[in-house]
């Protein structure tokens, strides 16, 4: 199956993928962003709301007590760099951006706490950038399907995804890869039963036997 055969079968399972962290605006989609690594968007999804309720704007976080912050994101992992980081990347919004989110990976990634993948969220799902985060889901069934090698690391991940699929449709395959590796493709116990892909995939020959 070709690269864009796997993309058309991605497509085809969730046609309605999309970015799952609840925002209202780039502020917003570039915090949870940043208080998803490591945790599940659901779960940032439970603390946003009092957030950003509380800290509207880059202007009010800048200003916001650590103590406050690590109480309000208490319940996620690493809720105290993370609460170090949104402050310290609303002042540096403010001061090098004028307030506004930055529209660029160059400029997204020397805010505090944001890195390429996180980066390469906020201009796709925002900016309509054409871009390929590569989170953990992505880096899982780049490599099950042969997409990348089992030792690549998510750079190269990214550019080989970046050679195999359109540019137009970057985006698109970044939420559905998503969807694949969280809700079908999982880590443990994937659900191959059903999948398209079991026929090639690295990982099925490891789990058949849990369906015979």
């Amino acid at each position: 199956m070709t690269p864009i055969e796997i993309l058309d079968h991605l497509e085809q399972l969730y046609p309605d993928a999309w970015c799952e962290l609840n925002h209202k605006n780039a502020y917003e989609l570039t915090i949870a962003v940043l208080l998803s690594a490591q945790t599940t968007d659901i779960s940032v999804n439970k603390v946003t709301p009092l957030l950003f309720e509380k800290y509207p704007s880059v202007y009010e976080l800048s200003q916001a007590s650590l103590k406050d912050v690590e109480n309000i994101l208490k319940t996620l992992g690493l809720y105290r760099n993370k609460a170090k980081n949104i402050i310290t990347l609303a002042k540096q919004v403010i001061e090098n951006f004028d307030g506004e989110i930055p529209d660029n990976q160059t400029d997204l990634v020397t805010l505090a706490g944001i890195g390429r993948k996180s980066a390469n969220v906020v201009v796709s799902c925002w900016y309509g950038v054409p871009a390929i985060a590569v989170d953990t889901h992505v880096s899982r069934v780049s490599k099950r399907l042969r997409l990348a090698y089992a030792n690549d690391d998510v750079n190269v991940i990214e550019r080989k995804l970046n050679r195999k699929f359109p540019k137009d449709r970057w985006s698109k395959a970044h939420h559905t890869m998503i969807f694949f590796g969280r809700y079908q493709c999982k880590a443990k116990n994937p659900d191959c039963l059903d999948c398209p892909f079991k026929s090639f995939c690295r990982e099925y020959p490891n789990q058949k036997h849990r369906f015979e």
